[in-house]
């Protein structure tokens, strides 16, 4: 199986505003923990191209994720012409206003990502002020389920000191899985410091999915760091559901890919975190180009 990392950032050199300007209480801790303002700043697409490649990842999901200030329909259409520039290498996962959360707005910027070929939609609820479960969510998540897009939301902690974590515990993200039944949902960063709750909100919900973009992996596989039940779960119970992912430039594919190989998994468990379970959920095991002889289009 080809190697895919379920979710990279749309680079800051195609974004609408080509310099990153988080600030302040919500920018300290982010600088302090993930050097995050200086590897927005100089994330290039031309450098996750040839991060990618140097990694042997045949494919990346890019999300237009949006932390507040930005344009989602400008977001959404700056991720659409990434992808036609590279359309053998990237899907997307475009992004909602959420400032202010209106939901006829945010419903009709779901109808358009569909209509330009986006697979879902990310969301970062606490940024906003919002709950996982708030009602002017839902007609996001409904909308979503009716277009067959994928949700991604963040999930457990975030280091912006302005946004308290209490908005994305996983009895919430439970919640919207239980009225959207149908509804793929993506635990972004999956959910610590509850991972063990997020491991059984996946258990409970094939439809939901453990994603381990930003994190370092040597982290989530060391035993006392939080995550022992979910790596414990991996190779079995929550094998289909785990999606591995860089949230690149947070942490560089190659790093990500050798600490996931040291970490004793076996082939199976391998094959599924590292691009299987990302091929089912995003439709990338069909060919993608009219005439392919394999997967990507390539001969």
């Amino acid at each position: 199986m080809p190697l895919i990392d379920a979710r990279v950032r749309l680079p800051q050199d195609r974004r609408p505003d080509a310099t990153y300007t988080m600030t302040g209480r919500a920018a300290e801790s982010y600088d302090r923990v993930l050097n995050l303002t200086e590897k927005m700043n100089t994330g290039t697409l031309a450098a996750l191209l040839a991060a990618l490649d140097g990694a042997g990842v045949r494919q990346a999901v890019m999300h237009a994720e949006s932390e507040g200030g930005e344009s989602a329909d400008a977001l959404n259409a700056a991720l659409v012409r990434v992808i036609a520039e590279h359309p053998d290498r990237l899907v997307g996962v475009g992004t909602v206003d959420l400032a202010p959360a209106r939901p006829r707005r945010a419903c009709a910027q779901v109808d358009a990502a569909a209509r330009e070929g986006l697979l879902g939609i990310c969301l970062e609820p606490a940024f906003f002020g919002l709950d996982i479960d708030d009602r002017l969510l839902y007609p996001v998540y409904a909308r979503a389920e009716e277009q067959g897009l994928v949700v991604a939301v963040h999930t457990g902690i975030n280091y912006a000191r302005t946004h308290p974590i209490r908005h994305e515990r996983p009895e919430l993200l439970d919640q919207v899985a239980v009225d959207f039944p149908d509804l793929r949902l993506i635990a972004a960063h999956a959910g610590w410091p509850w991972a063990t709750e997020f491991a059984a909100v996946a258990r409970r919900h094939p439809t939901v999915y453990l994603e381990f973009g930003g994190l370092a992996p040597k982290y989530v596989t060391r035993a006392g760091t939080g995550w022992d039940v979910v790596f414990a779960m991996m190779p079995n119970l929550l094998r289909s559901q785990v999606l591995h992912a860089t949230d690149w430039p947070v942490i560089e594919p190659g790093r990500a890919l050798a600490e996931w190989r040291a970490a004793g998994l076996d082939v199976a468990t391998l094959d599924a975190l590292l691009g299987g379970n990302a091929a089912t959920l995003f439709g990338l095991d069909r060919p993608r180009l009219a005439g392919a002889d394999d997967w990507f289009g390539h001969a």
